[in-house]
C-alpha cells in the first residue's frame, strides 16, 4: 500500500504538524531560515512524526500536544540528516543537492545545532519530565550511534552483531522514541508504552535494513541518492558482511578491499558478489523478521482500531518498499 494511503488516517494531524514546523522554524537569522526550510521542504516519508500521531491515536488521545512532539521528532531527525551529510560528504539526498552542497558544511552543522536546540526548547514547553527523559536519552544514543558508525567505516572485520547495534542506536532509537512519546502523551499503561516502544525499535531496524538493500538494488530516481553511496563511504553494511561470510575467498577479498579503500571503483565487482550470494535476499529476510517482531509487540498490547491496523500495515511497507 502506498505510504500516503497509509497516512490518510492522520492527514489532518500531519497538516497541523507541518504548521507547527513552519512556525517553529522561524529565526531572525536569515541563513538559519534558509537552510532549515531547504532541508525540511525536501520531502521525506515523515515516518517518525507519523508514529507519534498514530501511537497517540491508537490510544484515543484527544489533545493537541502530539503535534508539537511530532514536530520535535522531525527536527531531531532533520538535524541528524544535516550532520550525516557533512560527515559522509554526501551530495544528494531525496533527489536533490544536500544542504552542505548548497550552503556549505559549516552552515549545515550549525543549523543542525539550531534544530537540536529548538527541539529541546519545544520539549520543555510540553512540561513532562518523562518526555524530556525519553527524548534526551534518545538524542544521546543517536549521537553514540553516529560515532559507532564512524568507527566502523573502512573496517571489514565488523561483525553482524556490531552492525545491528549501529542500526539500533543510529536509526531505530528515534523510531522507538516517537512511538513511545505517542503512548506517554495518551496516558498508556506500562504494557502499552513498552509495546509501542518495542514496535518502534523493530520497525526502525527493518526500515534501515531495507535502506541497506536499496543502496545496491534501488533506482536512483526512487531512492533519491546515488547507488553505492555506502560502499563509496566504506560502510560495512549487512549485504557486505554477508558476502564476506558466505562468498568465495575471491568475493570476500574484493569486498574487504572495497570497504578498506572506499570509492566506487569496485562497485561492479562487489555488486556481482552481492547478487550471486543472495546477500540482498538475506538482508531483506532479516528486515522481515524485525517487522514481524514489531507486529507482535502491539498485537495484544493495543486495542483494535484503524490506527492499530495502520501501524501493522506500516511494517509491511517498511519491508517491501522500493524507495
Amino acid at each position: 500500500m502506498p505510504l500516503q494511503q497509509l497516512y490518510t488516517l492522520i492527514g489532518d494531524d500531519m497538516q497541523s504538524v507541518d504548521a507547527v514546523i513552519r512556525q517553529r522554524l522561524h529565526s531572525d537569522v536569515v541563513l538559519v531560515r534558509q537552510v532549515a526550510e531547504y532541508i525540511i521542504s525536501g520531502g521525506g516519508k515523515r515516518m517518525r512524526p507519523a508514529l507519534v500521531l498514530m501511537a497517540a491515536g491508537a490510544l484515543d488521545y484527544r489533545g493537541s500536544q502530539h503535534h508539537a512532539l511530532a514536530a520535535v521528532v522531525e527536527f531531531i531527525h532533520t538535524a541528524t540528516l544535516l550532520h550525516d551529510d557533512v560527515v559522509d560528504e554526501s551530495a544528494l539526498r531525496r533527489g536533490r543537492d544536500t544542504a552542505n552542497a548548497v550552503f556549505g558544511s559549516a552552515a549545515s552543522v550549525l543549523v543542525g545545532d539550531f534544530l537540536y536546540t529548538r527541539a529541546f526548547q519545544m520539549m520543555v514547553e510540553v512540561g513532562s519530565m518523562k518526555i524530556m527523559h525519553v527524548l534526551s536519552n534518545a538524542t544521546n544514543i543517536i549521537a553514540e550511534g553516529e560515532v559507532l558508525q564512524l568507527m566502523n567505516c573502512h573496517d571489514p572485520d565488523v561483525e553482524e552483531s556490531s552492525y545491528l547495534q549501529v542500526i539500533r542506536y543510529k536509526t531505530a532509537k528515534l523510531f522507538e522514541a516517537a512511538a513511545q512519546l505517542g503512548a506517554i502523551i495518551a496516558g498508556a499503561t506500562p504494557e502499552q508504552e513498552q509495546g509501542l516502544a518495542d514496535y518502534g525499535m523493530y520497525l526502525g531496524t527493518a526500515f534501515q535494513l531495507v535502506d541497506d538493500v536499496l543502496d545496491y538494488s534501488g533506482q536512483e530516481a526512487d531512492t533519491g541518492k546515488h547507488l553505492g553511496d555506502d560502499l563509496a563511504e566504506g560502510k560495512p553494511t549487512l549485504p557486505l558482511i554477508y558476502v564476506m561470510q558466505h562468498g568465495t575467498p575471491e568475493e570476500a577479498a574484493s569486498v574487504r578491499k572495497a570497504i578498506e579503500n572506499g570509492g566506487r571503483d569496485d562497485f561492479p565487482t562487489v555488486l556481482a558478489a552481492i547478487r550471486r550470494t543472495g546477500a540482498l535476499e538475506h538482508t531483506r529476510g532479516r528486515a522481515r523478521e524485525a517487522a514481524e517482531q514489531a507486529r507482535a509487540a502491539i498485537n495484544t498490547a493495543l486495542p483494535d482500531s484503524n490506527y492499530k491496523q495502520t501501524l501493522l500495515q506500516l511494517t509491511a511497507f517498511a519491508v517491501e518498499r522500493s524507495h
